[in-house]
């Protein structure tokens, strides 16, 4: 199982993923640059002592991801507010990897164009967004019911 977080901003979210990547045994990918130092005090508060038992890679680049994504046979899964596709109503592929967009700004659009799949999760309609680790919890939890690859206790 895999997450990609694209150049993310708040180093909160990120320890809270980082975290749940940790206690749910899914490896996590950090395209750089980030918007803050990786040894952020957020990151520290949010992140606790799982940090040292994430699985993380860190790519330097998108084009960098992408090489190593391609090579690894991993079809990209975007999750974005323009997408039509609820992620409830999408059939994952144990060859997924699940990139999540920056929370400022999401991801450009060649990013959105090389997506083998663009995701949605639903909100109402005068909303704008979720927290993006509440939405990478959504997802991955998807992910992991219709995988049956929650972990064993």
């Amino acid at each position: 199982m895999h997450i990609a977080l694209y150049m993310p901003d708040i180093p909160q979210n990120t320890g809270t993923i980082m975290r749940m990547a940790a206690c749910m045994d899914i490896k996590l990918h950090i395209i750089e640059p980030t918007g803050f130092r990786m040894d952020a005090k957020g990151l520290k508060r949010s992140g606790m002592d799982y940090l040292a038992k994430t699985v993380l890679q860190r790519h330097k680049s998108f084009n960098a991801f992408n090489e190593w994504r391609n090579e690894q046979q991993l079809r990209l899964v975007l999750l974005t507010t323009k997408a039509s596709k609820p992620y409830c109503d999408c059939e994952f592929e144990k060859n997924d990897i699940f990139l999540f967009g920056r929370e400022s700004v999401g991801v450009p659009q060649e990013v959105h164009e090389l997506a083998d799949k663009r995701i949605i999760v639903p909100m109402k309609k005068d909303t704008r967004s979720l927290n993006l680790a509440m939405t990478t919890a959504f997802v991955m939890g998807e992910y992991m019911r219709q995988m049956d690859a929650f972990p064993t206790t």
